[in-house]
């Protein structure tokens, strides 16, 4: 909801091990590579980040960053905590923020979305409570518990760091 606010602000294509699901494109939803690409890459050094996650492997690569900044934009990436601690101590100056809902409503949507079976959900779960426990290592926190009052707390979160570092005038 707050990229359309931020034409500087775009978003990373994040690479995967996972299976393509109905209606992705590869480059555009993720890249998708194979488990030796994927390692392939690790070797090289070309992911700025990388976990393994629910059994299958996701990274962002360093040119994804490099085209966005080649371009004056700021790069937004969607992480896990693992790999958005591992940015942070990485690029001096990211701002990390934790976005999360309560558990009730995560196991509501991930039911909703059907796309996980009901041992991927449990571990999904599992996970997500795990990682709360993390969040004070962020710089903010985000409750998506209303989608509007979450909305506008991003945007008031973003629009603060990006005229803090000079790349949004203050209106």
């Amino acid at each position: 909801m707050i990229l359309p606010r931020f034409p500087q602000l775009r978003e990373t294509v994040s690479a995967t091990t996972r299976p393509r699901r109905a209606g992705e494109e590869d480059g555009v939803d993720y890249w998708f590579l194979s488990d030796d690409e994927f390692e392939r890459r690790v070797q090289a050094g070309e992911f700025l980040e990388w976990v393994s996650y629910v059994g299958n492997r996701y990274g962002t690569l360093r040119s994804e960053v490099d085209r966005i900044r080649a371009d004056d934009g700021a790069a937004l990436l969607e992480l896990e905590t693992k790999g958005a601690l591992a940015v942070k101590d990485e690029i001096p100056g990211a701002v990390t923020i934790f976005v999360t809902a309560p558990i009730e409503e995560l196991e509501r949507r991930l039911h909703e979305r059907a796309t996980e079976s009901m041992g991927e959900i449990d571990e999904r779960l599992a996970m997500a409570r795990d990682q709360k426990l993390q969040a004070e290592e962020f710089h903010c926190v985000v409750l998506n518990d209303d989608l509007d009052r979450a909305s506008a707390e991003l945007e008031g979160v973003v629009r603060g760091e990006l005229e803090a570092v000079g790349r949004l005038s203050r209106t």
